[in-house]
This record gives structure tokens, sequence and C-alpha cells, in this order.
């Protein structure tokens, strides 16, 4: 167990993790001059027989047939006593200092600085000097100094072989440390973890960093998404597709969700074994987790949609009204019915003018509505939130507007702007067809101190106050993450980090910057934020002053039609300064049962 940065050696208050650890068989290490070593790490749990010897320092005795599970640490602690600051009657401000000037502090400090350097050779040296001093090492020093190790391991080999050198010292190094962790009896904990999964994978062992992950879900470590990147990542460099597979599948379990480059990966994966009906589920779950895809996703659909394998793959004639209830059922802009069509696919990269009809195959793309199955687990995960604002936007409401009113203050501006909120204020004010004053949220400490002390600013207040356009947050909690509920709106409206919303009757949102959902909610306002993006009025501030950015008629995600066609839009240009670049797949049409029997 750790208390501070000092470690206690009774092996009665050995945590079970540690315990887990102890029973884990680690072999034999090379010398330090061998070029080649074993495989350090056995974590399959019938494998107990391998044994452990620590070459460079004998600080313990091992049963050599049976490995860490029998061994016999000192009873005299290693930590360097001399080296704990007497910090009985000091100051916070002292003992603070106490603890950066300690041999540990300036240690943290050092190893620090060569992480962020990725200065490798510098790290090991401090390690070897720490363990020779007697310096105990705390987590954090471990995980440093696996970081660096494992970011080596990873990085290209340059022209001059340096950073491959690095590299075969930090896989060898990195091991040792993390042997030496356990050793030490030092908690790991998910960095330590993702550092050694690297490590693995450097060494060509994406199997021992899946086993990694498993085990900290087991141990009640949660995984994160850089947790699985090894694993995936190796098992997609080799082309295996069940353990990618199993690996992807294991993240749902955990409850965690992949971005694009995991999902890049396992896209050209998918297309290499000519998996098609995988590179369907992936293509909408872009669509569904990404919606706008970067240069070299682009190419991976590109080369899929250029290949044999999508010529060959499709349904010749396919039912229009399952398509359709498909459509509708999904809010529009996908079916998930599958490859329609068949045939060689024309693809090219084009463009979407401002009436949302492709320029290549003239198709036009539509705005896509929520989910309903996603609007109702949306409503019901917030229904308790909204029950508390309800009543107050009954008495006050209905607006046609609801302004983020810090983060509107604060666009281009160092200090919060009322007169710039108010612009805002009064020209959505001007937009609406009622030309009501739009709601205006601010947190309750934007308008009882600071600028709101000054009595224009004041007087400002008092009048979105008496108008009942005022809606202050209590303290404590969070004005970028509030949910409105409003009759008139037909469902939730929520008030993320720097962006206005207006009511959909208007079919005008105005967003600052991209949307980014509150922690706790994120999964049930993921299928939300599709509706938002359709509405988004960008705000951007010049000379000329403030500008409202009007939103395209279609929304700028992958979009599935009815008759099979694909639109992939792209991060390149954001239609202001360059217009988006997006990828078209079409073929020739083809007779559905629908025209069939229509004749």
């Amino acid at each position: 167990m750790l208390r501070g940065n000092f470690l206690t050696p009774s092996l009665i208050r050995t945590s079970p993790f540690l315990t887990f650890l102890s029973k884990i068989s680690l072999p034999l290490m090379h010398q330090s001059n061998c070029h080649t070593y074993r495989s350090l790490l056995c974590w399959h749990m019938h494998s107990f027989t391998k044994p452990i010897t620590d070459i460079k320092q004998n600080r313990f005795s091992a049963d050599l047939t049976t490995g860490l599970c029998t061994l016999a640490f000192s009873k005299k602690s290693t930590v360097n006593e001399s080296s704990a600051p007497n910090t009985g009657t000091m100051s916070n401000k002292s003992k603070k200092k106490a603890r950066r000037e300690s041999p540990e502090g300036v240690l943290r400090h050092k190893l620090d600085m060569c992480s962020k350097r990725g200065d490798v050779f510098e790290a090991l040296r401090l390690y070897d000097d720490a363990r020779s001093n007697g310096i105990t090492l705390s987590q954090h020093h471990y995980n440093v100094l696996l970081y660096v190790c494992s970011c080596k391991c990873g990085s290209e080999s340059s022209e001059n072989g340096d950073r491959e050198n690095d590299s075969n010292l930090g896989l060898k190094r990195g091991f040792e440390i993390f042997q030496q962790m356990i050793t030490d009896k030092v908690d790991p904990n998910e960095a330590t973890f993702t550092s050694v999964a690297r490590l693995a994978v450097a060494k060509e062992d994406p199997e021992m960093a899946f086993d990694l992950v498993k085990q900290m879900k087991s141990f009640g470590i949660p995984p994160k998404l850089r947790s699985y990147g090894p694993a995936l990542f190796g098992f997609c460099k080799l082309g295996n597709t069940d353990k990618a597979y199993e690996v992807d599948a294991h993240m749902g379990e955990s409850g965690v969700v992949p971005e694009e480059p995991e999902l890049s990966a396992l896209l050209k994966l998918s297309v290499d074994a000519k998996k098609v009906d995988k590179v369907y589920e992936i293509l909408h779950r872009l669509r569904t987790l990404v919606r706008q895809v970067s240069e070299s996703t682009f190419k991976i659909i590109k080369d899929w949609f250029d290949s044999v394998d999508a010529a060959e793959i499709g349904v010749l004639n396919w039912d229009v009204s399952k398509v359709r209830e498909g459509i509708v059922r999904g809010g529009g802009g996908w079916h998930g019915q599958g490859w329609l069509g068949s045939g060689k696919w024309r693809v090219e990269r084009t463009q979407i003018d401002e009436n949302g009809v492709c320029c290549s195959c003239n198709e036009r793309l539509v705005c896509i509505d929520i989910d309903p199955r996603e609007t109702e687990n949306f409503a019901s995960s917030l229904s308790n939130l909204a029950c508390q604002r309800e009543e107050w936007l009954g008495r006050h409401g209905p607006f046609d507007a609801v302004i983020d009113g810090a983060n509107v203050g604060l666009v281009n501006q160092h200090n919060f702007s009322f007169y710039q909120l108010n612009t805002v204020v009064n020209r959505l004010r001007q937009m609406s067809p009622s030309k009501r004053m739009p709601l205006v949220i601010l947190h309750k400490g934007r308008v009882s101190g600071g600028p709101a002390q000054i009595p224009k600013n004041k007087k400002l207040l008092d009048i979105w106050r008496d108008a009942g356009a005022l809606y202050t947050t209590p303290p404590g909690s969070n004005d970028d993450c509030y949910l409105l509920y409003n009759d008139d709106m037909h469902g939730y409206l929520p008030e993320v980090c720097s962006h206005l919303y207006l009511q959909t009757t208007l079919s005008l949102v105005s967003l600052i910057d991209d949307v980014r959902c509150c922690t706790d909610l994120e999964k049930a306002m993921m299928e939300f934020v599709f509706f938002i993006n359709n509405l988004q009025i960008r705000l951007s501030v010049s000379r000329d002053g403030l500008n409202l950015l009007m939103p395209p008629p279609y929304s700028i995600v992958i979009q599935e039609s009815e008759n099979g066609s694909w639109h992939v839009p792209t991060i390149t240009g954001d239609d202001l300064e360059a217009p988006r670049q997006w990828l078209c797949a079409t073929r020739a049409r083809v007779k559905s049962l629908h025209s069939l029997f229509s004749n």
C-alpha cells in the first residue's frame, strides 16, 4: 500500500490487485548487453512456473520454481528515511516547498521534463541513479518512465538509427521498470497498463496488450479509449480480423466509444479482408460517431467503392417500402437495409451547392432529424432535470431563442462583454417572427459581480429580468450543460458550451464552436447533437461587427440515399473560406420491386 510517496512493505496490506500481480510469472531477463530478450510477462493464469531474477540488484530472494508469489521482501523498508521532510509544524506553503525540494520531488520534476522532451536516455539515467541512492519511486515516477519508454517504442526509425536504438532501449528497460514496479508493490493504474500495452505491441504481441485491458476491467480499473488502442491497432496491423473485432466488442461492453482513428483502422481491415457486411456496418458507425471524415479515412472509403468487391456486392431488386420505412424510422439520411444496386460505382470528389444538391450526381441531400428512439431515450434520461425547470418555463415561456449568455459575451473578448451579448439578443429578437426577446441563461456569478456591477450593465440585466427573459443558474451548477424543456419545442433543448439555440419552428440555431456534451449525458445526447448540427448558425466577430452565418438546408453528415448512393463529407473546407469536399459514390439506377409492381 502507498502512503504519499512512501511504500509500506507489509505483505498483510497488499492490495487485491497486487496479490493478483504477485501470482503472475515474470520470466528471466537477459543481461543488459544482450540484444535479444525473452518475454517478461505471462498473463495466462495456468502458467506460474517461470522464475524471476533481478540481475542488477539482489534485494530479495526468490523461489525459482514459483516466481513472484514467493518473493521474500526485506523487513527493512527501502524508503530513504532522511528524505522524508518533517512537516509537522510547517505551513502549507512550506510543506509544498519541502515536497518539491525533496529527492522524490526533484526526481519527479526531472522526469516530467524528460517526458516533455521525449528524452529516454536521461529518464533511464535518473531512474538508475534513484535506485542506487535508495529514493522511493511513486506511481507517478513509474508511470512517467513507462510512458517515455513506450513512446520511444512507437516512434519511427530514422536514417541514422538513433530512434531505432531508443526504441530497443525503451522496450527492454520498459518491461524491466514494470517488473520493478510490481516488486515494489506500487499500485498500477490505467496509465500504467496503457503504457505497458504499448510496450507489448512494440514487440508485436497485441494479445498481451488485450489481456492487460481485460485484467484492468476485472480489477475495477475502467479502461479508456487509449487503453484499447495498442491491442486494436496491433491486431489491425497484423490483419487479424477476429481478434480486432473481439477488441471492438470488448470496448462496447465496457462503454468505451471509438473515435475516427479506431473506426478507420477497423474499416481498412474490413476492406482488405473483404468483409463487406462489416464495411457497411462501420460506415454507419462513422456516420453516427464521426459524421465528417479526415482525408485518410476518405481515401479508405474511396478505395472501397473503387474495389471489385464493392462492385459485386448489392441487392439488384429491393423493396422500396422497407427502405422508406427505414429512412423514416432513422430520421432521414440513411436506411440501414444494406447495399442497394449492383455494378461498378462511380466515385468522385465533389461539392454540395447552397441548395443541398450534389454537383456530381444532382441528388439533393436531406436535413436529418433526430432518431425517434433516441429522442425517447434522451427524454427519459433527462426527465428529472427538465421537471425542475418546466414550471419556470411555463410561467415565462415559450421562447423563440435560448442564448448561452456567458459564452456569447466572451466570443473574441478578453473580458465578458454585456454589449456584445445585448447585440446578439437584439439581433435574434429582430429575426423572431413574434419579435419576442430570447431567453438569456447566465450563471449567478455573471449577474452579481464583475462587469454586472457597472450601471449600464445592471440596467440591461433589469430589462431582461423584468421581461422574464433572464434565467440564472445557481452556484455549483454548470450552465454549459443546462437543459430546458419547452412544450412549444416538443422536446428537450440542451444548453451546451459556447452555443445559442433557437426554437425548432424557426430552424435556427447559432453555434459558436463544435458541440461537446457533458460527460454524464454524453451517450444520451449523442443522437441529439445530430439534430442540433442540422440547425447550426455560426457566429463570427469582425471589424464590421457580429455576423450570423445561416445553416445549410442539409445535414453535413454521411448520408445513404434511398437509391443506394452514398455522400461522405470531409473536414476539408468549411463552406466559408473554402467549399467543403464530399465523396459521391453512385452507380447505375436499377428497377426496384416497387417500380416493378407499379408497372
